[in-house]
């Protein structure tokens, strides 16, 4: 999978953009707001049809305009693609692929395999869950196609059957309703708990070696995945928290409030675990991510690095830069310091001015 080149009109920053990528390792550089990640961000909503910032499709147009337009000409098994997707502040997103018109925007996941690494992801142990159920439904939406849907749809039963508890409170007959919806979010919901639960068994098959790795063989890490519900358990746990949830205006159970653990050597990191400990944890857990991938489709994934390197000391730069060889690779970062210069072959570098970039 490669990315080939990318065409921006009105999004962000940028009023037009054209770039080409090399197969290797792409650099931009420059200072901070002045629009780098903003193209590894279309390069994401491209692929994925989501922004890996989580900004809502308005944000990203450029201020003053009413839509952007990104097309990403891309390689699949050697044959070529072009990929195109329409933001619009009044209306809903559209795709295209090779010019013909995609349906549903959303079956463009894993059409392209994007893999981002950003700052963020470094603090992703001592964040709250939300951004590891995140991380997960990122990455298994490329992965499982059978995954987005359920979580599409889940997603959906759980914000009507939301609303259904504030309705009741002003008509009680509305109750009798519920029922249909729990078993709804159940049908769906238990699809997601034993696809996350298989997801994390895989990483926990890598992380392990990787990370023994990293900390010199004196930690073991291991992941935990924490489902708020059992799946026997719950269509169970709806009907006995049915009044409480009327009370809360909430569904209280389900894949929506799910969560992982991590633990070295059989301690929570979260509450034990040292801020170097937990960033190397969660460096671990993305070189692993890294590893599934290609285990999963048989090929290398793109990796978006987003001024991750200079977070992390000289031996987890190397750890991750040997990790990433023979894969295409954009990274952005403030200047091209002395370690990007000596341990990284640049194919192409690009410095960003303004919403303008200028090859070296």
């Amino acid at each position: 999978m490669l990315v080939k080149s990318l065409e921006l009109n009105r999004f962000r920053n940028y009023e037009k953009l054209f770039i080409e990528f090399s197969e290797g390792v792409n650099i931009l550089y420059g200072d901070n707001a002045q629009g780098k990640t903003n193209i590894l961000e279309a390069i994401c909503v491209c692929a994925t049809t989501k922004s890996q910032k989580g900004s809502r499709d308005k944000e990203m147009i450029r201020l003053g305009d009413e839509e952007c337009h990104i097309r990403m000409y891309v390689e699949r098994e050697k044959v070529p693609h072009k990929l195109d997707m329409h933001l619009r502040r009044s209306k809903s997103k559209s795709a295209a692929m090779d010019g013909l018109p995609v349906k549903k925007s959303s079956e463009l996941y894993g059409f392209l395999h994007v893999i981002s690494f950003s700052p963020e992801d470094l603090s992703i142990i001592k964040e709250g869950p939300a951004q590891r159920r995140r991380m997960v439904d990122m990455e298994l939406c490329q992965l499982d196609r059978i995954y987005l849907h359920n979580l599409t749809k889940y997603n959906k039963i759980l914000e009507q059957r939301n609303n259904l508890l504030k309705q009741i409170g002003f008509d009680a007959r509305l109750a009798e309703t519920l029922l249909v919806w729990n078993e709804q979010l159940v049908k769906y919901g238990k699809e997601i708990i034993q696809a996350r639960k298989l997801f994390v068994e895989e990483l926990n098959t890598l992380v392990g070696s990787i990370h023994s790795r990293l900390c010199g063989g004196m930690e073991e890490l291991k992941l935990r995945y924490e489902p708020n519900i059992k799946e026997d358990g719950f269509l169970g746990a709806l009907l006995q928290d049915k009044d409480r949830e009327l009370v809360l205006k909430s569904t209280l159970h389900g894949p929506h409030r799910d969560d992982i653990s991590f633990y070295l050597n059989g301690e929570d990191i979260r509450k034990f675990g040292s801020q170097g400990q937990q960033r190397t944890s969660a460096l671990s857990l993305k070189l692993a991510e890294i590893e599934l991938v290609k285990k999963r489709i048989r090929d290398d994934p793109v990796l978006l690095l987003d001024d991750v390197l200079s977070e992390l000391d000289r031996n987890r730069q190397t750890q991750l830069l040997d990790s990433i060889k023979n894969i295409q690779t954009i990274i952005t970062c403030t200047g091209l310091e002395e370690f990007v210069k000596e341990r990284i072959r640049s194919d192409r570098i690009y410095h960003v001015v303004q919403g303008s970039i200028q090859p070296e």
